[in-house]
């Protein structure tokens, strides 16, 4: 909320959201306040005739003062207008005028300049939300036949709407409570539009690194570092207004001063400073900010301040905001390489994407996944998460085709049932590892903000159980089970062969298969415990030919006599050809192969 506008009597601060936009963009909703009149007026005179005509059924190119008046002032019960803003200006607007005490009238007005971005239908989304909350039940409109854009909003928002013409004029008109079809409708468009706002992080044409020291050992110097030694393919601008050259790179005095767009800001100033970056940021038209600097809700009560400050103005422009305090992003695709992060290395390309709320946990994190040379696809720190979070990089991670699995390590959750409908979405498709330090507010890092609770632990394990999500202990179990996931294909069922040279193996085995709900429909088989190579490719491959077997696990203890690398090239081989192994990864006694039974 601007902090210009006055605030009337019964103002509903609740009904104020920020929304992410169809292009990844963001607005801000708000309840319409008497001072949006000069707003409005600026509002209707960028709209073209047409625009005008089909929202008024007439060519008003000047609203009256009467109608100024009329549309800001409402009461918030039987009248209620919502405006959307981006850069405090207004360019969409929705109300409705209750016509009984179970119907209202519903009209909606949006700019020119931005059609096609998804605001009308999140407008319909937040007034059908007020209506409901107030008793309204049914919604009605009055549409011009040519106004498809109108019509097409109604009849996607998965609402059963009926339509009539009654003197050129079609009349809408459906019952507002949630379908299952409204609800696939909403959560489709809250995951294209997430998804498509983390895409724009982390495939940047250009970033421009703010605060680019010629200091070595400062932040900024080390992200610019970083962002050259790694290879980036885009364009690279060092800002810094005390330098000619930064690191053999052209500097720009401010963001204003380079030669094209920007897509991805890092700033890497110090906190006192970095609202007035962000400012400019927003007058560049850049489209993400990646703070790195430090000093905001960490440090206490005037850094919470500045961290809401930021997040406000940032948002208020329509970009999106990683950080505070973040350890920076890496994306690995060839086509890209970028290294916009504190680490000097970054662990190969691969599929596993990862993300890490700790800034300092990031570097030990990456590092273990380096000395694993375990791949990555992606990576985000989140740092104080004033913005993009876990659950924006899910989304981004579903579409993902680079992306086979995804590691989590999260110390504190802002929304647990939006994370569990979205890690139940990516769970079924991909696995999902996570690891938590806690499972309440209670243990929430400093700048983390998150809702209060006093949900015992058992509670947040058991959601993530619903959502089909592997929970670890801790960050080398996280990579243990990422470095077989990642090249293992998911099994089609819970139908499990079990090869070895150890009953008591074999049969400890089976037990804890079926303790966890899988089904041992091959075996135990239990071979001689001096069992040689051929006899594991013979009892393996009359596993994998057995129909009724989804995947394999092959135990084995090194006896004496037989030379135990023998068995275990055995193990590695590809199985025949009624299924197929991507398995290279020998556990302690047991190897597992997911068996692909497609003729």
């Amino acid at each position: 909320m601007s902090e210009d506008l006055e605030l009337p009597p019964g103002y509903p601060a609740t009904w104020e959201a920020d929304v992410v936009l169809r292009d990844g963009s963001v607005a801000h909703l708000r309840p319409i306040v008497p001072n949006d009149a000069d707003g409005i007026r600026l509002f209707h005179s960028r709209q073209s005739a047409e625009s005008i005509y089909f929202r008024f059924f007439a060519p008003l190119r000047e609203l009256s003062e009467r109608d100024i008046h009329r549309f800001t002032n409402v009461d918030y019960v039987d009248r209620v207008a919502l405006v959307a803003t981006i850069r405090e200006d207004i360019v969409g607007i929705g109300r409705y005028d209750c016509l009984d005490p179970r119907t209202a009238e519903v009209a909606f007005n949006i700019s020119d300049h931005y059609q096609g971005k998804g605001i009308g239908s999140v407008l319909l989304e937040h007034l059908a939300a007020i209506g409901r909350d107030a008793g309204v039940q049914k919604f009605t409109a009055e549409v011009l036949p040519h106004n498809r854009k109108m019509l097409t909003v109604f009849s996607d928002a998965g609402f059963a709407v009926t339509r009539r013409i009654e003197d050129g004029v079609v009349q809408v008109e459906f019952d507002i409570e949630p379908t299952d079809r409204s609800r696939a409708v909403a959560m489709s468009r809250e995951h294209r539009a997430e998804a498509l706002s983390v895409r724009t992080i982390l495939h940047p044409r250009s970033v421009a690194v703010i605060g680019a020291s010629r200091r070595r050992d400062s932040i900024g110097n080390t992200i610019l570092r970083n962002l050259i030694k790694g290879g980036y393919t885009g364009e690279i601008y060092p800002i810094n207004p005390n330098a000619a050259t930064v690191r053999k790179r052209t500097a720009y005095p401010s963001i204003m001063a380079t030669p094209a767009p920007v897509d991805l800001a890092v700033v890497a100033v110090p906190a006192h400073a970095v609202l007035e970056v962000v400012d400019e940021c927003a007058l560049a038209g850049v489209k993400a900010l990646l703070v790195v600097s430090a000093g905001f809700a960490e440090e206490g009560a005037d850094g919470s301040r500045l961290q809401s400050d930021l997040v406000r103005r940032a948002r208020g422009s329509g970009m999106r905001v990683i950080g505070p305090n973040s350890f920076g992003i890496a994306n690995t695709h060839p086509s890209l390489s970028l290294n916009a992060s504190l680490s000097p290395t970054v662990p190969p390309a691969g599929h596993f994407g990862l993300f890490a709320q700790s800034g300092a946990l990031s570097i030990a994190v990456l590092a273990s996944a380096a000395r694993r040379r375990l791949g990555l696809s992606s990576f985000a720190s989140a740092g104080n998460r004033v913005d993009v979070s876990g659950n924006d990089f899910m989304q981004y991670w579903i579409d993902d085709d680079e992306t086979r699995a995804v590691g989590l390590y999260l110390e504190s959750m802002g929304n647990p049932r939006k994370f569990s409908r979205i890690a139940r979405n990516l769970a079924r498709i991909k696995p999902v590892i996570v690891v938590k330090s806690g499972a309440s507010a209670y243990g929430v890092p400093p700048g983390h903000r998150v809702r209060k609770t006093k949900a015992r632990p058992e509670v947040f394990s058991a959601m993530l159980r619903q959502a089909g999500v592997m929970r670890v202990d801790n960050v080398h179990q996280l990579f243990d089970v990422a470095q077989l996931v990642v090249h293992q294909p998911l099994p089609k069922g819970n139908r499990v062969a079990v090869v070895g040279n150890s009953t008591a193996l074999g049969s400890l085995t089976a037990e804890a298969l079926a303790s966890s709900g899988m089904r041992v429909t091959h075996g135990p088989v239990h071979l001689r415990s001096e069992a040689g190579a051929d006899e594991f490719r013979d009892a393996l491959a009359a596993a994998f030919a057995d129909p009724d077997v989804d995947s394999v696990l092959a135990c084995f203890i090194p006896p004496l006599v037989t030379y135990d690398e023998d068995v275990a090239a055995a193990v590695r081989e590809r199985p025949p050809r009624e299924a197929t192994s991507l398995a290279r990864q020998r556990s302690s006694e047991c190897v597992g192969w997911t068996a692909d039974t497609r003729r």
